[in-house]
């Protein structure tokens, strides 16, 4: 995976190969694949100076912040377990 980051003051909609988009805000970074920086649109993008490539992205054990994320966690509002739920008329 190959990052990249929008270097312009407005959201950009980077066309990808497979007909899909990456949405990027002002200065924000994205992943996108390593194959992906030779398709033609974003290469005229990426020398039109309206992107940059940072370099190799974060692997697969790691959260969108960049930290480390544990195994099987979904998020903070997630908790594991059973939980009890009223039922009947109210």
């Amino acid at each position: 995976m190959k990052s990249v980051s929008n270097k312009t003051h407005k959201p950009l909609s980077i066309p990808l190969p497979g007909g899909k988009k990456l949405h990027l805000g002002p200065g924000k970074t994205g992943q996108v694949a390593s194959d992906a920086v030779d398709y033609a649109p974003l290469k005229k993008m990426i020398d039109a100076g309206e992107l940059a490539v940072v370099g190799e992205g974060s692997g697969a054990g790691e959260g969108a912040a960049g930290g480390k994320q544990r195994p099987g966690a979904t998020g903070p509002a997630h908790t594991p377990g059973t939980v009890s739920r009223r039922s009947g008329d109210r």
